[in-house]
């Protein structure tokens, strides 16, 4: 039986890219739930406006906004929706990422290219835009400032198949370290989680292949991390508790890098 723990963000407003579905979707529901005032961005909005109406049910604050995290237009829109709704965000989650799998031989640049777009450059413009708010208003100087990116294990370790992902995770886990350095004395911490493989909607079809079961049978544990396996660290690095740590790299695989 897993540690019970809790983290209060009772006075947080955060912002979750890619909260539709997986993990985005956890991350959004659990920050509500501990308290947080919660923007739920994502391209497919209908499926935010039944995330956010489950989340005000239970007694959270929550609204759905479309963003689309490539876009720096679509990014900044969707911050000014948001402020005008919760006031200044302080507390950014960059999930939103895609994923094309197959051999770099038949990769197209087209989707090379996308994969960067929306998963190197949409956490950038995620992190900018919301330290550029939070520099702008009290936040920054109260030391209080949040952003948390979403890499991968894939980005420190050699999987078969997802070279344009790989690529991508492993420059948002350096660019993680080097927006902490950029911002150490603004009063924002910045960090990354990389999970390791989780049963999720992006890669629910990998398990029923061949491929996937063998590279679930060469974990150590031979199995996949649970849903909630994240949980503690994003509220901890979300929360005021984590106010000395900023520039790390937080690995959470269940050993399947071992």
């Amino acid at each position: 039986m897993r540690a019970k723990f809790t983290f209060d963000l009772t006075g947080r407003t955060a912002l979750v890219t890619g909260a539709s579905s997986g993990i985005g979707h956890r991350f959004a529901t659990l920050l509500a739930r501990s308290g947080a005032r919660v923007i739920a961005a994502a391209r497919r909005t209908e499926r935010l406006d039944a995330l956010c109406a489950d989340i005000r049910k239970s007694g959270g604050e929550a609204i759905a906004i479309g963003m689309d995290v490539a876009d720096e237009a679509s990014t900044v829109a969707a911050y000014d929706a948001a402020e005008r709704a919760f006031g200044v965000i302080d507390t950014v989650v960059a999930n939103a990422g895609i994923s094309p799998a197959g051999s770099a031989l038949g990769l197209s640049v087209d989707d090379f290219d996308l994969t960067m777009s929306v998963n190197l450059r949409g956490a950038f413009l995620t992190a900018r835009e919301g330290a550029r708010r939070m520099v702008a208003s009290d936040i920054g100087s109260t030391g209080s400032g949040r952003v948390v990116l979403i890499g991968s294990v894939t980005g420190q370790h050699a999987f078969q198949g997802i070279v344009p992902y790989g690529a991508s995770k492993a420059a948002v886990a350096q660019m993680g370290r080097l927006l902490a350095k950029d911002w150490a004395t603004k009063g924002i911490n910045v960090n990354t989680i990389a999970p390791g493989y989780m049963e999720t909607d992006m890669t629910s079809e990998l398990w029923e292949i061949e491929k996937g079961r063998a590279l679930l049978e060469g974990f150590p544990r031979q199995r996949l991390m649970q849903t909630d396996a994240l949980d503690p660290l994003l509220l901890y690095l979300c929360s005021d508790a984590s106010a000395p740590v900023t520039g790390s790299l937080f690995t959470v695989d269940d050993g399947q890098t071992l």
